[in-house]
Parts: structure tokens; sequence; C-alpha cells
């Protein structure tokens, strides 16, 4: 599954670009649609772990948190970070496709312009073509 969030009337739509577009529509299988969008990851290694939509990465992570710590797996649970908000869809689809990049976001979080304004509407794929 090759997947690309979009920025579209003002939402994150995440496609699957896998998949054929639609004969109807011209647009790749839509699979996810939200204001703003969550990153969860290990602050170490930069690991995502998921993203989406902030109430289920939110209740997601509390259970990964959980989980671990029942595990006996503490330091790793505590390492695990969310990031909400309405982040530039190029950083969100560069967290998905770059191992390790959600932590140089994480980083240049507070120099990141806010995600939907002046954003171009497929960066991934126009930053992938360059």
């Amino acid at each position: 599954m090759a997947l690309e969030y979009r920025l579209k009337n003002g939402s994150y739509c995440l496609y699957d670009t896998g998949k054929p577009p639609s004969r109807v529509t011209g647009e790749h299988p839509l699979k996810l649609k939200t204001d703003v969008v969550s990153i969860a990851f290990d602050a170490l290694t930069g690991q995502l772990h998921d993203h989406g939509n902030p109430s289920f990465i939110r209740l997601k992570v509390m259970n990964m948190r959980h989980s671990l710590k029942r595990q006996g797996a503490i330091e790793e649970a505590n390492r695990i970070v969310v990031v909400t908000g309405p982040l530039p869809v190029e950083e969100v689809n560069k967290c998905l496709h770059i191992t390790g990049y959600c932590r140089r976001m994480f980083r240049r979080l507070a120099q990141l312009p806010h995600g939907k304004l002046g954003t171009r509407a497929s960066g991934f794929a126009q930053a992938r073509a360059a």
C-alpha cells in the first residue's frame, strides 16, 4: 500500500496511491479525511508507529503505552511521542516514506509553517518528481 496525504479543501486526505484511480473521479481510493493529523513515533529512533485521525491515534498510543509498561518496557513506552496539528503535508508524507524522518521533523517543529497555509496540494509527489 502506497499512502500519500494531500490537502484538499482544508482537510488532510489520505489516498492509497498504490491502487489505480477511479474511472469516475480520477482519484485514488480515499482512506481517511481529517481536519488535523496526528503522527505517533519513537522519539529516540524516529520510527513511525502510526498516523491519522487524532482521536484514533491518541487511543491507540494510550493502549500501546499500557501494553509496553505491563511488559516492563517503561522506557520504550515513554519514548512514544504524538504530534498533532496542521502540519505541512510535505512533512507528513516524508514521515510516511523516509525511515526515521519523524525525529528530524520533531526537532524542527517550532520552525515549520502552519500546514494549511501556503502548502501545495500534493507536496510529496512534487518533491519526489523533482
